[in-house]
């Protein structure tokens, strides 16, 4: 495989174009009319213009993107995360043209992009389910007589959703009617897949994922856990790696049960799957999602492994690496999201020009970003701009890094949510690792976070003044020596 086109944008783009370069691999981007001057268009030996800004008429815009794959002679497609990543047409299209999707196969995303479907595929391996249909609901007064057999709070899940589109939680009969008409409607509008299932509703879960590998010879291999328990409207934010709550019992269990998720689809490639934990460590599989996923990053400074040359790897047919054995767990990482939303207004995003983007850098520090300063934010997009993910020998250590690459972060435009994720570092839920999904609706309130931003205020502003008042009662004569200024610092 000597040239690869990534069908995606932004930071994903960038992050796999990088890896394709350190292969040796010719990349050809694609980019819409907003993201002509984007960092992606510029690092790939190619490029090509293939419409609009909208998604729709760009990255979602499958017939293009097969149509510069062919032309420009590329032997493979990356699809990143989003847009056409889970579509099985496409991938299914891109083999027909003697182009490898750097994925698994049409059968595995098929399979698995419905949830309904994916229950069907694990039920045979005795893996932990959530109390729930198996099958769609369309009937209101049928789904009420469920719902009460489960007992409530239940969720009313869209079978082909993601990204918390076509969710609702309800936590009494006399609201189920309207919200499953809600639930239905915004699926049918975000997927074209009004079905949707109803299952039990964990009020305080953990959301634990296991990252697996996979060949096209059978041989499946998972790389640990990471925690995402941190979210707002069902999205990740924060996510880490390892959990704080998964000792080595309970690891091999859950990633063993990730292994059967795999075999159950004959995956191969780069996969997660997502499991909910209870408050007794009890572990429920929930979906497994047939591509890289965003908060890859800390899987591989935790383990070593660069997830996209795997991915690479595999789909070139090569065996896996690695073997179980092979894999451990060297200190911790700790991702934040880093949107353009104002998390003082429920995170609505916030559009404009980036007039100061000034990352952090540090040994310990990474940033995968698809923006530099002077861009401007397109409406047209999920609103991130980066992701930046600290590493520790400790989760203390990561934590602390993680404070100060937030500190060292400038961003002057528009908002982010750098000043949220300093809120979550120094909050005690987190920081103890006492917290769960709930940990926006239950600690976190605009009122909270304004508190806590003052209080960060006044203690760097004692800070100050401590520093300055210790300078004025000294005289220091001029000297190259550095533990000089160290002292002062003290």
């Amino acid at each position: 495989m000597k040239k690869v086109l990534i069908a995606n944008r932004g930071e994903i783009a960038v992050r796999v174009i990088k890896t394709l370069k350190k292969m040796g691999i010719k990349t050809v981007a694609v980019f819409s009319e907003a993201d002509r001057f984007a960092i992606h268009v510029r690092l790939a030996d190619e490029a090509f213009f293939i419409g609009e800004s909208a998604s729709n008429k760009s990255y979602l815009n499958a017939a293009k993107i097969l149509k510069v794959a062919i032309a420009s002679g590329s032997e493979g497609i990356h699809p990143g995360y989003g847009f056409l990543s889970e579509n099985a047409d496409f991938a299914e299209q891109a083999e027909e043209n003697n182009i490898k999707f750097i994925g698994p196969s049409r059968l595995a995303i098929q399979m698995m992009g419905s949830k309904l479907a994916a229950k069907e595929a694990v039920k045979a391996y005795d893996i932990p389910m959530i109390p729930g249909t198996d099958h769609p609901v369309t009937d209101p007064d049928k789904g009420i007589s469920i719902a009460e057999d489960i007992g409530f709070p239940i969720l009313i899940k869209a079978s082909a959703g993601g990204g918390g589109k076509g969710m609702r939680v309800v936590y009494e009969a006399k609201d189920f009617k309207e919200q499953m008409s809600r639930a239905i409607s915004e699926a049918e509008s975000a997927f074209g897949d009004g079905s949707v299932f109803i299952e039990k509703y964990f009020t305080t879960p953990r959301h634990i994922e296991i990252q697996i590998l996979a060949d096209n010879y059978g041989n499946v291999i998972h790389l640990n856990e990471r925690e995402c328990s941190i979210q707002r409207r069902h999205q990740k934010v924060v996510e880490e790696a390892p959990s704080v709550i998964v000792d080595e019992a309970l690891r091999h269990k859950m990633g063993q049960a990730a292994i059967l998720v795999a075999k159950s689809c004959e995956y191969s490639g780069a996969g997660t799957v997502e499991f909910l934990v209870d408050e007794n460590n009890k572990f429920y599989f929930l979906e497994m999602n047939t591509r890289l996923q965003v908060e890859h990053p800390v899987t591989e400074l935790i383990t070593g492994l660069d997830l996209v040359e795997e991915q690479v790897r595999i789909a070139r047919g090569e065996k896996l690496r690695y073997k179980q054995e092979d894999i451990g767990i060297k200190g911790h990482a700790i991702e934040l999201r880093v949107y353009a939303e104002d998390p003082e207004e429920n995170f609505l995003p916030s559009i404009g020009k980036l007039d100061v983007y000034k990352e952090p850098i540090g040994e310990n520090i990474r940033v995968d970003s698809g923006f530099e300063e002077g861009m401007e934010v397109p409406i047209y997009y999920d609103p991130m701009l980066s992701k930046l993910i600290t590493y520790g020998q400790t989760r203390t250590e990561a934590i602390e890094w993680m404070k100060k690459a937030i500190k060292t972060y400038r961003i002057v435009g528009v908002k982010s949510t750098l000043s949220f994720g300093c809120f979550v570092m120094n909050h005690e839920a987190f920081t103890s690792g006492n917290f769960n999904t709930n940990f926006v609706s239950q600690y976190y309130s605009k009122e909270k976070y304004q508190k806590a931003i003052e209080t960060e205020s006044l203690v760097a502003g004692f800070l100050a003044a401590s520093i300055h008042r210790k300078l004025s009662k000294r005289v220091i004569e001029p000297s190259h020596d550095k533990g000089h200024w160290d002292a002062i610092a003290k």
